[in-house]
């Protein structure tokens, strides 16, 4: 935090802190909330909105790009929204924005699931679709960087890492869950009931986790350091302004060090289902699996990534942070360099279950 010099960590342990079981309900159910709600566009945006929004009939590769750009969006939001909500967050406090953070994401999420189609409304979906994804991105931004310093801000010093690994493992939940609905829906449904009306319900079930997010959150404390920065009076008056004065290296250092693994998550996660579920000849390849055949393989690697979450934040707390990082980012360069042999099936090849499923859980973990 800007506001609090080196030694406010020690400091804050007179504090009262949140108890563990509240940390984890605070951080990681309001994550897993969030990324369902960001996941569950993902996984539309690869196999429904093309059709909905898009002409898929004319040309399904263009209706396709189409329809994983208007994804793309809300990485363009998303460090807008961590800036904004940072800002605030270092001002009012980290509780105020997490509950505005889940309002904006539950908003933006609920109103996609309502949205006409480009045969009611024309290009105005599309418009509206943009805008709601980007509102989405603005919600999930405040969200990460928020749960985060929520959990490790009521860390012990030696448990930094681990309790960090709780908002972490709202994505792999928030994930699982997403295409587990979407799983649901396919196996009472067929592909037109799913274009029709299935591919809306995970977007308005979000409503429901929202307001249990919500009543989670209300209930939490501020975090011990905010407090202690409110005590003694050092909650500047422009938290943003400050961070780029004084720390503007170590920010762009932290922003390229995790861009290429937030490439690769999405790739794995978004476009690989895209990939996947194509027959081969289809605009120049594919995998050739149902959707519900890709679905269940990435829950089953998903489960995966969670799983090396919680073994990197232990690593990291027992060998050092750098140490992990380092040994993983030289894993994700081997593993992008065999990574295009996906594009003609030398790996991983039409319908071979087993060999994607190493792929996508190497890749996830």
């Amino acid at each position: 935090m800007t506001s609090v010099d080196t030694t406010a960590a020690g400091k804050a342990k007179s504090l009262a802190r949140d108890s563990v079981k509240t940390v984890i309900a605070a951080s990681m159910v309001g994550t897993a909330i969030e990324f369902y709600d960001f996941y569950a566009y993902g996984t539309a945006a690869a196999n429904y909105f093309p059709h909905i929004f898009f002409s898929a009939k004319d040309n399904p590769t263009v209706a396709l790009l189409m329809s994983l750009l208007t994804f793309a969006i809300a990485f363009i939001a998303r460090p807008l929204g961590s800036l904004v909500f940072g800002h605030f967050g270092d001002r009012m406090g980290r509780k105020t924005t997490l509950v505005v953070s889940l309002i904006t994401m539950g908003i933006g999420t609920f109103l996609i699931g309502c949205l006409p189609t480009y045969d009611q409304w024309g290009v105005a979906a599309v418009a509206v679709l943009c805008l709601l994804r980007f509102i989405q991105g603005i919600g999930l931004g405040g969200e990460w960087s928020g749960a985060a310093l929520v959990a490790t801000e009521n860390a012990p010093e030696d448990k930094r890492a681990l309790y960090g690994s709780f908002p972490e493992l709202g994505a792999p939940i928030g994930f699982f869950l997403s295409n587990g609905t979407y799983f649901i829906l396919e196996s009472f449904n067929d592909s037109d009931a799913m274009l029709a009306w299935g591919w809306r319900v995970p977007f308005l079930l979000s409503a429901i986790l929202v307001i249990v997010g919500l009543v989670v959150r209300v209930h939490m404390e501020e975090t011990p350091i905010f407090r202690m920065a409110q005590e003694q009076k050092k909650v500047v008056k422009s938290p943003l302004t400050e961070v780029f004065r004084k720390s503007w290296k170590q920010v762009l250092q932290a922003t390229f060090l995790v861009a290429v693994t937030y490439t690769l998550f999405y790739t794995l996660a978004t476009w690989s289902l895209a990939w996947g579920t194509k027959e081969q000849g289809e605009g120049g390849g594919g995998l050739g699996f149902t959707n519900q055949e890709y679905l269940l393989m990435l829950m089953i690697a998903i489960c995966v990534f969670a799983l090396f979450i919680v073994i990197s934040c232990v690593n990291a707390d027992k060998l050092g942070r750098k140490r992990v990082i380092t040994f993983s980012s030289c894993a994700l360069v081997v593993f992008a360099a065999l990574f295009p042999f996906l594009l003609n099936g030398q790996i991983v090849g039409q319908r071979n279950f087993f060999a994607n499923m190493v792929f996508l859980c190497v890749g996830f973990a």
